[in-house]
C-alpha cells in the first residue's frame, strides 16, 4: 500500500501518480488532540477556500502548476481528464479528511453541492497574476448538467 511519503515523492519528482486520491498516513493522537500530516514535501502556496453550495471552481488546467486539495468540511465532486479530451468524466467524491491531487496539464473542476471548506497546497506561487498566467480555462463542467 502506498504511503503519503511515497505518493508525494512521486509528485516532487514529476512522476505523476495515476490515482488522484492521496493516501494520508495515520494521524498522531494523544490526550491533547490529533495531528494529521498532509504533505511532507515542499510546496509554495497554501490557501483556505470557502465555497458556497451549488458552485463550481476551476474548470481549467495548469500549464506547470500542481496542487493538493484537502477537504475540511462539506463535499467535493472532483472531475478530471487529460487536456484535449471532450468527454465529461464521472466525478470522484471527496469528503472531510480526504485529499486529492491535480497534476499539470489535467483539466479539472470542483463542484460543491453543499457549503465546503478546502485547503489547497500548490507548487507555484498563487498570487492572482501568477495563477492566471499559468492556467487555461476549459469550462467543461456546467452547473445545469449537475441539476443546479
Amino acid at each position: 500500500m502506498e504511503t503519503n511519503d511515497t505518493y508525494t515523492a512521486k509528485v516532487e519528482s514529476g512522476n505523476w501518480p495515476k490515482d488522484c486520491s492521496v493516501p494520508l498516513d495515520e494521524a498522531f493522537k494523544n490526550a491533547r488532540g490529533i495531528i494529521q500530516n498532509l504533505i511532507l514535501r515542499p510546496c509554495t502556496s497554501v490557501a483556505v477556500i470557502h465555497s458556497s453550495a451549488c458552485t463550481l471552481r476551476a474548470n481549467h488546467y495548469h500549464k506547470t502548476d500542481w496542487h493538493y486539495a484537502y477537504v475540511i468540511s462539506g463535499k467535493v465532486l472532483y472531475f478530471e481528464r487529460p487536456v484535449g479530451f471532450t468527454e465529461v468524466p464521472d466525478p470522484r467524491c471527496f469528503r472531510p479528511g480526504e485529499m486529492f491531487f491535480t497534476p499539470p496539464m489535467t483539466e479539472h473542476c470542483m463542484a460543491f453541492p453543499i457549503e465546503t471548506v478546502i485547503v489547497t497546497m500548490a507548487k507555484n506561487i498563487r498570487s492572482h497574476e501568477n495563477h492566471e498566467f499559468d492556467l487555461v480555462r476549459v469550462d467543461f463542467v456546467k452547473p445545469e448538467n449537475l441539476g443546479w
